[in-house]
C-alpha cells in the first residue's frame, strides 16, 4: 500500500543554506546575490516571498543551459526558462544572462539567473542587489550600497509625459464608449484594464508621489497603493473594479473618471502642469450621450437629440 506523503515547506533558513550549498559546490559559481522583495527593507516579510538569486559565473557555461542539474533545489511543481521560449521571451535587460524561474511543490519558488561576469553590472545597478556570498572578494573592492528600493521610487513626470498619461485616458474612454455601446463586453474590460486603468494607475503613481515628495516606491501593478493612500481615496480605486455586467462596467467607468479627475486635478496642481478640463468635459458629455443612445440609432447624433 502506497500512501502519500505530506507536504512540509522548507524554511528560509533551509532554502538559503541550500541556495549557497549548491553555488560553494560549484568551481565556476564566483558569488551569489540577492534581489527582490527579500531584499527590500519596507517591505514585510512572509511564507509566499521568491528567492531572487543570482549565481555570478565566470561565464555561461553550456551546462548551466540544461535544466537537468537543478533538480539539486528539489522537487519542481512547474518550471518556465524565458530564454528558451518564443511567446513571451526575456526583457532586453536580460540579454546575456540565462534564468530559470522555479516553483517547487513545497510553495517555495526560486527565480535563479545566471549572469556571467561581463554583464554583472547591467544587475547590480538594481538597488535591491546585496551580496549574500563572495567566493574570492569579487565584490570587496567595489562593494555594493546597502540594499533599498530606490530604483523603484515613483518620479516626477514632466509636463509632456502629464499630458500624454492625460490624452491617453480621454481619448482610449471615447473610443471605449462604441464597444459599450454595441455590447462587446470582452473587447470593453480587456481595454479598459489594458489601456484605461493603466493610465489611471500611473497618475495614481504621481498622485501618491505628490502626496510623499516622490520619496516612496508605489509597488509594481499597485501593490503598495493601500500603505501609500489616504483610505477614502483607496476605497474609490478598488470601486473602479468591476463584474462581467455591462450595466456594471458602466458604472466603474464613470468610477474611474471621477477618481482620475481627482487625483490628476491634484497632481496638476502640485506640479504646476495644465489638466486638460475640456478633455475631460467633451469626453464625459459624450459618454452620457452614448449610454442614451438607442440600439437602433441610424446616427449618433440626430436633430432629435441633444
Amino acid at each position: 500500500m502506497t500512501t502519500n506523503k505530506p507536504v512540509i515547506s522548507r524554511s528560509e533558513s533551509e532554502m538559503m543554506e541550500l541556495i549557497l550549498r549548491v553555488a560553494a559546490k560549484d568551481t565556476k559559481i564566483l558569488g551569489v546575490l540577492q534581489d527582490g522583495s527579500r531584499s527590500n527593507p519596507n517591505v514585510s516579510k512572509d511564507i509566499f516571498q521568491d528567492y531572487d538569486i543570482i549565481y555570478v559565473v565566470e561565464s555561461l557555461e553550456p551546462r548551466y543551459l540544461n535544466a537537468d542539474w537543478l533538480e539539486v533545489f528539489g522537487e519542481l511543481m512547474i518550471m518556465q526558462i524565458p530564454e528558451d521560449m518564443e511567446l513571451y521571451p526575456p526583457t532586453p535587460e536580460m540579454a546575456g544572462a540565462f534564468s530559470y524561474l522555479l516553483q517547487f511543490k513545497d510553495g517555495n519558488r526560486i527565480d535563479l539567473t545566471i549572469v556571467p561576469l561581463e554583464r554583472l553590472h547591467h544587475f547590480t545597478n538594481d538597488s535591491l542587489c546585496k551580496v549574500i556570498w563572495d567566493k574570492n572578494g569579487l565584490f570587496k573592492e567595489r562593494p555594493l550600497p546597502p540594499a533599498s528600493d530606490a530604483s523603484y521610487i515613483v518620479k516626477k513626470p514632466s509636463a509632456r509625459s502629464f499630458e500624454d498619461c492625460c490624452n491617453e485616458f480621454w481619448y482610449t474612454t471615447a473610443g471605449l464608449a462604441k464597444g459599450l455601446w454595441r455590447g462587446e463586453l470582452v473587447l470593453v474590460k480587456e481595454l479598459f484594464s489594458q489601456v484605461i486603468h493603466a493610465a489611471l494607475m500611473q497618475m495614481m503613481d504621481w498622485y501618491i508621489g505628490c502626496r510623499h515628495d516622490f520619496t516612496v516606491n508605489p509597488g509594481k501593478f499597485g501593490k503598495f497603493y493601500e500603505r501609500y493612500l489616504e483610505g477614502e481615496v483607496y476605497k474609490k480605486f478598488l470601486a473602479t473594479y468591476s463584474d462581467a455586467h455591462l450595466d456594471n462596467t458602466w458604472i466603474a467607468l464613470y468610477k474611474t473618471i471621477e477618481l482620475f479627475r481627482e487625483v490628476a486635478t491634484y497632481v496638476a496642481q502640485q506640479l504646476g502642469y495644465n489638466y486638460r478640463r475640456d478633455w475631460d468635459q467633451n469626453v464625459t458629455k459624450y459618454l452620457l450621450h452614448v449610454q442614451q443612445l438607442p440600439k437602433n440609432a441610424m446616427r449618433i447624433y440626430s436633430e432629435h437629440q441633444d
